[in-house]
Parts: C-alpha cells; structure tokens; sequence
C-alpha cells in the first residue's frame, strides 16, 4: 500500500493548491478555535471546493459536540473524521455511527505507556494516528511541532493503518518513517513560516522528501498500514 502524505491545518486557496500540486493525499482542516490554524466552516467548505477529488478531506475537531460535527459534515462533506481530544470508545461508536464516516484517532504519545489506550482505540477506529504528547499548560493538543520517541512504535503490531505526525519536517520525514514503518506521515507545523501559515516550498519539499524516503524503504520491509 502506497504512503499515505497529510497536509494539515491548510486554510488559504495557495497553499491548498500547492498541497494538492505536489501530490499530497489527504488534505486537513482544523476547526479548533484555539489553534492559529482553526478555519470555520464555511471557508473550509470553500476550500474543500478546490479539491475536487484529488485527495481525501480530513476535518480535524478536538471533544466536539454532535452540532459541530453536523456542521461540518453538511457543509465540508468530508472524506474522513480526525478526533484530537480526549474522546473516549464510545464516543468514536457514537461519531461512526451517527454521522456514517470513518474515523481517525490521534493517540498524543510520550512514553510506552500511552499504548495501553490502544486496542480500545484500534477497535473501533478506522485509522490511528500517533502524534507527540502536548505538554501540560498547552492550549491545544498538536501542532506545536514537537516529535515524540518514535523508537516507542518500533515493531508495533497493528490491525489497521496508522500515521505518524508531531514535530515532522522534510529533514526528519525519512528516518521517522524509518523507524516506525508507519502507513502515512502528517504534517502542519512542520512546513510553516510561522505559526498557522503555510509555506508553498516547504510543502513541496515535505513531500518529495516523503515519496524518496517511500521509494527507499519499499527496497527493504514493507509498510504497516
């Protein structure tokens, strides 16, 4: 199976465009207020316009209300549902089915202990995505360009795809691959200029470095997921 590359937190027409461009295969959008990347639904559905197929959309909310998702569900028409907070099981059950689509689960990650929530999650998830423990007194859960031990993944067995994001940039993109053999790598802060503004060439850059390092490792053990 074929490297999954996310951009996320994208919320100009450019930079979208450039993302779609250059190859990216999901595309994400934060509705988040706290986050500098937080786009409302509306511009997201505009946004969400120019993809026209060409990469999965990906809505990225953190502990929201069944109103919200309804909101961006209707307006966005996601290809995907990417939980950031601190929702439970039951909650993903609930997400799945009443809004009927699937689901990713970030998994913040410091130590090995914090795989003990897995099976739970994998249960019931579609896809997993593992990013970097926020620290205590942040206001938000990710984006704040911190990578976690990736050595924590190494021969992790899983049932269902994963991806690998927090701290990822075109310069450390291949050796996290490397040693998690994840199915997909996840990006935002990795390829701004400052905070919640993306950069055309660092996306560019982002990918190319993620496709070689794909090309790279297809030679010796194949992906997870």
């Amino acid at each position: 199976m074929s490297l999954i590359v996310k951009i996320c937190g994208l919320s100009t027409p450019e930079t979208l465009d450039a993302a779609l461009a250059a190859g990216a295969d999901m595309v994400g959008f934060v509705f988040f207020p706290p986050s500098p990347r937080h786009v409302d639904p509306a511009s997201a559905a505009a946004l969400g316009g120019r993809v026209a197929g060409r990469a999965k959309t990906v809505a990225l909310t953190v502990d929201a209300d069944d109103t919200l998702l309804a909101r961006i569900v209707e307006t966005l028409r996601p290809d995907l549902l990417q939980l950031h907070g601190k929702e439970s099981v039951a909650r993903l059950r609930d997400i799945k089915q009443t809004f009927g689509l699937p689901v990713m689960k970030a998994l913040p990650v410091e130590t090995a202990a914090d795989l003990a929530a897995l099976p739970g999650y994998a249960a019931v998830a579609d896809r997993i995505l593992f990013d970097a423990r926020a620290p205590k007194d942040a206001t938000r859960p990710g984006g704040l360009g911190v990578p976690f031990d990736w050595h924590i993944l190494e021969n992790l067995k899983l049932d269902i795809p994963f991806m690998v994001s927090g701290g990822l940039h075109a310069g450390n993109v291949a050796e996290a691959m490397r040693m998690t053999r994840a199915g997909g790598v996840d990006v935002s802060s990795g390829v701004e200029r400052a905070a919640g503004v993306k950069d055309i060439e660092m996306i560019r850059d982002f990918l190319r470095a993620a496709r070689a390092a794909d090309i790279d490792l297809r030679a010796t053990v194949p992906h997870a997921g």
